[in-house]
């Protein structure tokens, strides 16, 4: 942990670094008789509606701690990217920004030639309300056709307590589903996503008797887990599969979750069963 000497130093250091490469005709200011690049001090103070003096003393690490609204404004003054104003708030405060959920659909085409590179093994994108937005062959194969639903259907939870052959094909349905509710709690709160999936809480309370029961128990899971999960194929049986939850670089609304054979043999059961449909009824 850094010492506020140390946190000062780096905040400014930070500050000062942004504050220069900052480009004063974008702003409006006059751009002659500047002997160093960037915005000026008081610049910055004005766009972010504070104490010239006090900006000053943040740059000379002796400042104090600013609040979140502070750095904030700072953040919007300097123009900061997401991943810079995460930046900022971890070196000021030693904790990120508090979030707000923004919800986005759309998966870039680099990320479905990912999901796309770990076929046959089932893999799906989902967002912190656990709508699934993307998907490859083995996912569709093996976990469902997500393609086949609208998109407000294509939601973990809605499948897993609402439609009755998901609950078929889990070895262990109440444990499973146990584990998803928690997960679901801690990723909507993280995310800053409370009030957006009320509605979708509030539904299942009201249609399924186990996801009320569960979600009152309160009990939380991390989602970011590693686990063998057996699930029932109506064809080939039980497979077993080594299941991984990542967050996506530059995406903190996305997961990537991957299912990977756990054994040989359920390896090449999977293998044989994409390979035995045509490629028109995968998709």
């Amino acid at each position: 942990m850094n010492t506020p000497l140390e946190t000062g130093t780096l905040l400014g250091a930070y500050l000062r670094d942004r504050r220069m490469k900052l480009d004063p005709a974008a702003f409006g200011f006059p751009v002659e008789r500047r002997r160093t690049p960037g915005l000026r001090r008081e610049e910055v103070a004005q766009r972010a509606n504070i104490s010239p003096t006090w900006y000053t003393w943040l740059e000379q690490g002796r400042g104090g701690a600013p609040s979140a609204d502070v750095l904030d404004r700072i953040a919007r003054a300097l123009m900061l990217t997401a991943v810079e104003r995460e930046h900022l708030f971890l070196i000021a405060l030693g904790h990120p920004p508090e979030r707000h959920y923004e919800r986005k659909d759309d998966v870039t085409p680099r990320l479905q030639r990912v999901l796309d590179a770990l076929d046959p093994n089932p893999a799906l994108i989902r967002t912190a309300t656990w709508d699934v937005v993307a998907w490859n062959r083995g996912a569709a194969v093996m976990l469902g056709d997500y393609g086949s639903l609208p998109p407000h259907r294509r939601n973990v939870l809605r499948i897993m307590f609402l439609d009755p052959q998901a609950r078929t094909m889990q070895e262990d349905w109440e444990g499973v589903a146990r584990r998803i509710v928690g997960a679901f709690r801690i990723d909507a709160v993280r995310a800053g996503a409370a009030t957006e999936v009320a509605p979708l809480v509030e539904e299942l309370c009201r249609l399924s008797p186990e996801f009320k029961a569960m979600w009152r128990d309160n009990d939380v899971q991390g989602a970011h887990v590693e686990m063998v999960k057996h699930i029932r194929h109506p064809v080939l049986g039980t497979f077993s599969f080594e299941y991984s939850a990542f967050a996506v670089d530059g995406r903190p609304d996305l997961n990537l979750v991957v299912f990977n054979p756990a054994t040989p043999a359920a390896s090449e059961k999977l293998n044989s069963l994409i390979g035995a449909i045509p490629a028109h009824e995968q998709a």
